[in-house]
């Protein structure tokens, strides 16, 4: 009796290893699940939508090279949250080495036009520097003409000098001695004044203060620590000098003529 085959066992349905959904298929599935749009992932990533979509859809002849592919489909990934290098050693043996057919160099362009320049504004600058670089030449060319067609100013005819002022003639010493007699601090300089033994005045004068000896006073006397530092006026008119510099002097009489007997100075500009 000839020997029957063993029929085959039935194979059980929980052993065989359902098909794993692609790359593409799960990057899909993620996006659709997360409620995005492509053109959301393109914006996000700044990768052209029509590679975007050649992923999901495995169109590897319409791709860049491997490298830029796996790129692309790892900030895909992260963009809606599954794995970069989970993704990114799948697509690889999905595309199992294979080289594509256009062997040109592709030239990668950002996805969001938005971020890129407008070309109107783009040709505006560039004649803006255009216009920039012509009026400075311009301006160069037009420096360096010689300034000889320019008419020569015309001179003014010559005036006759002015004629000298008159000068005036000296203050005679009677008249120089009629006014107040004041005494101005130009430095530090210890100051008293007395009439017929009686102190009208006695300080340590500061530069700028002064001092006004009464009118009704009979016989004024000065005596002074520092004569170099204190200028005397008598009316218009400034005092010589009462004595040496840096030597006490004393019995200096402050009426005006016995003031001005050394001759009179004209009156120094208030606050010298």
């Amino acid at each position: 009796m000839p020997k029957r085959d063993p029929e085959p066992e039935p194979l059980d349905e929980e052993s065989v290893p359902a098909e794993l959904p692609t790359v593409g298929e799960r990057l899909r599935a993620a996006r659709e699940e997360k409620g995005v749009s492509l053109e959301d992932i393109a914006a996000q990533t700044r990768i052209p939508l029509r590679h975007l979509s050649s992923i999901e859809t495995a169109d590897w002849d319409s791709l860049p090279a491997p490298t830029y592919t796996i790129g692309f489909a790892k900030s895909y990934a992260s963009a809606v949250g599954l794995d970069r290098a989970e993704i990114g050693d799948q697509l690889r043996e999905e595309m199992g080495g294979q080289r594509f057919a256009s062997s040109q160099t592709e030239v990668i362009e950002a996805a969001d036009p938005a971020r890129t320049m407008p070309k109107w504004l783009v040709l505006g600058a560039i004649a803006a520097v255009i216009l920039i670089v012509v009026l400075m030449s311009w301006l160069d060319r037009r420096a360096l003409e010689p300034t000889a067609t320019n008419p020569p100013p015309a001179t003014a005819p010559a005036t006759a000098p002015a004629p000298a002022p008159a000068q005036q003639a000296p203050v005679p010493a009677a008249a120089a001695a009629d006014g107040p007699v004041v005494l101005t601090a130009t430095g530090q300089a210890w100051v008293r004044v007395t009439d017929g033994g009686k102190t009208l005045f006695e300080a340590t004068m500061q530069p700028g203060q002064t001092y006004q000896v009464p009118p009704t006073s009979t016989a004024p006397m000065l005596r002074v620590g520092a004569p170099e530092a204190v200028r005397i006026n008598v009316g218009n008119a400034v005092a010589p000098p009462v004595g040496p510099a840096g030597q006490v002097t004393s019995n200096v009489s402050l009426k005006g003529t016995d003031l001005m007997r050394g001759g009179a100075q004209p009156a120094a500009p208030a606050g010298q």
